[in-house]
Formats: structure tokens, sequence, C-alpha cells
């Protein structure tokens, strides 16, 4: 009779099965069995003792960790503590920087609005000063104005008396020269009126009025500070117009101070002169009552 053949699965299956009664049954299996497995499996003594160092491990391990935890809870709350207190410490210097821009705010307020008050004041004092100074100044040209409205009259009537005066001299005696006419009305206004007249006779070294060294003539009249050139001639032609131009501009070089008017009065006066003086800037009159009071 043919025995069955056995497969790994099926001893696999039987050792299953009856291992067990075996080892119960069986001495000798057993401690066989048992010494086979001491070499690969600690026994219960040696499994028992790893497993109480496992414990006392993991024992110290968890005395460590409460320990850290204790230690780190601590420092927490220190932490915390020091996190309170400086917070308390920024909150307090927070609250007095903020009372400190409070007053400063207030502070700059006040002297803003000081400032302001000041300023308003100031300018209505210098709005006040500067309308006293302009009715003073208007009120004060209107004086000038009518002072020399009266004294330039005056004038007029004394150059008309003289002009009368002299051309009665010039009959008598012969005195119808210019520099006598002049000379007459300097001393009229000078002793009447306080109007000074100057007769310039200063040597022009360089020779710009006539081209060569020569004495160069002028009157001057200075009245409130304006300065008046005047040529007094019997007649005046385009010539004596570039020459009297000259002498002026000698004048005002050699005293460093600018002529406000030029005036020239002549009785004859070339039309050509006329055109000149228009160019120069040059005042001419033909009588002294025609001169204007500027």
């Amino acid at each position: 009779m043919t025995q069955p053949m056995l497969t790994e699965t099926t001893v696999r299956d039987l050792i299953r099965q009856e291992l067990p009664v075996l080892l119960q049954e069986d001495r000798k299996i057993c401690d066989s069995i048992t010494e086979l497995g001491r070499e690969r499996f600690a026994d219960r003594d040696r499994t028992d003792g790893r497993i109480e160092q496992m414990l006392d491990e993991l024992r110290r391990d968890r005395e460590r960790s409460d320990r850290k935890w204790e230690e780190n809870d601590r420092k927490w709350k220190e932490q915390q503590a020091e996190d309170k207190r400086r917070w308390e410490e920024n909150t307090r210097r927070w609250e007095e920087q903020r009372a400190e821009d409070k007053r400063r705010e207030e502070e700059n307020t006040r002297k803003w609005e000081e400032n302001a008050r000041r300023w308003k004041e100031q300018r209505a004092e210098d709005k006040r000063r500067w309308e006293e100074n302009t009715r003073k100044w208007e009120a004060h040209v209107q004086e000038n104005k009518r002072e020399s409205e009266r004294l330039h009259e005056e004038i007029m009537a004394v150059v008309a008396k003289v002009d009368r005066s002299i051309g009665a001299l010039g009959a008598r005696w012969g005195l119808n020269t210019e520099r006598s006419f002049r000379d007459a009305l300097a001393a009229i206004l000078e002793k009447s009126f306080g109007v000074a007249v100057i007769n310039v006779n200063e040597f022009d070294d360089e020779g710009t009025v006539f081209g060569r060294p020569e004495q160069v003539e002028l009157d001057v009249v200075i009245h409130n500070g304006i300065l008046i050139l005047i040529e007094i001639k019997s007649s005046v032609s385009k010539a004596d117009m570039h020459i009297f131009e000259r002498k002026a501009r000698f004048y005002e070089r050699r005293h460093e101070r600018q002529a406000q008017r030029l005036i020239v009065i002549s009785p004859m006066i070339d039309p050509r002169a006329k055109e000149v003086g228009k160019g120069l800037g040059i005042e001419l009159y033909a009588d002294s009552m025609e001169v204007p009071v500027r």
C-alpha cells in the first residue's frame, strides 16, 4: 500500500496539532523544546529583569520629564511675570509719554495762539502805522506841493521883475549880459526864498566837455534835496545843447550825484536845438515864467 506524500504544509499543520499534546505528555520533548527556545529567547527571570529595568528607565525618564516640565513651568511663570512687569513698565512709560505729549501739545497750542494773537496785534499796529505814515506823507506831499507852487509863483514874479529890471538897467547902464542876469537872479532867490543857487566853475582837465582842458561854468539850484542844473543864455543853438548836456554829465560824475532836471532858459532858441533838447531830456523855456513846478 502506497503511503501518502507529506508536504511542508501538511507537516506544519501536524506540528501545530500534536505539539501541545506532546509537550504535556512527554517531558523530554518539553525540555528539548525549552532548551532550543532558550538559545533564541530569554527566560522568565531575565525577561522580568529586563522589564523591571525598562520600567526603571521609563520611571527615570518620567521623573526627568517631570523635573524639566516643572523647570520649564517655573521659567515660563518667571518669564510671564517678567513680561507682565515689562508690559506694566511700558504701559506706565507710554502713559507718561502720552501725558507729556499732551502737555507739549497744549503748550504748543498755547504758544501758537499767543503768537497768532501777537502777530494779529502786530499786523494791526503795522497797518495803523502804515496808514498814519501814509496820511502824514500825503499831507507832507500836499504841503510841499503848495509850498512849491507858492515858491514858484514868487520866483516867477521875481524873475519877471528881474527881467524888467535888467532890461531897464541894460537901457541905462548896459547891463544886458548873461552873467549880470544870472547873478541878479541868484541874489534875489537866495535872499528872498532861501533857494541855494550856486555858480559852479570847475576845471575839466580831461577835456570831456570842450574836447580840451577848459573851465566849465554851470548854474546849480538845490531846493528840498532836489538838484536842478540850469543854463541861462541870450540865445541857444544846437551845439549849445550838446555842450550843456556834457557840462551836466561832467558835474554829475565829478560830484557823484544825479540831477533831477536839466533846464535851459533863453529868449532865442534855434528850432534844431529844440529837437536836440527833446532827445537829451533837456527842458527848454523862452521865459522863466514858463517853467512849471513839479
